[in-house]
């Protein structure tokens, strides 16, 4: 993405663009979950796996960094919550843990990246 396609201030977030990465992989497990009819658990992992980059997003756009780092604190709930239902799914046998080990990996960097920048925000 070029500096004329970007407009909105998270665009330039490296937790933004981080998140959008693994969003990717996330939908992409979450249309597998659905081809095996595990429709609950593909609408859960989609709609908390776009919590955390809708919070980025909408937070970015706040007057205040004390709202921001509110919301950056529900995308990083939301984080934990993409980590359970990945847990959930190899503890059911859903999944093979091999496969949720590297996307757990991830989500805990973008927990400590979204806790670090929210330490940089004036309370």
């Amino acid at each position: 993405m070029n500096e004329k396609e970007k407009q909105f201030r998270f665009q330039d977030l490296e937790i933004w663009r981080r998140g959008a990465k693994i969003s990717g992989k996330l939908f992409q497990l979450a249309d597998e979950l659905e081809k095996r009819r595990l429709f609950r658990f593909a609408e859960q992992l989609r709609g908390a796996t776009l919590s955390i980059t809708n919070n980025i997003a909408e937070g970015s756009g706040s007057f205040s960094d004390t709202d921001f780092a509110n919301f950056l604190n529900i995308s990083r709930r939301s984080v934990f919550e993409v980590a359970n239902i990945l847990m959930i799914l190899s503890n059911e046998n859903y999944l093979p843990a091999k496969m949720i080990q590297p996307l757990l990996a991830e989500l805990e960097e973008q927990s400590r990246m979204l806790s670090s920048f929210r330490r940089t925000l004036k309370s």
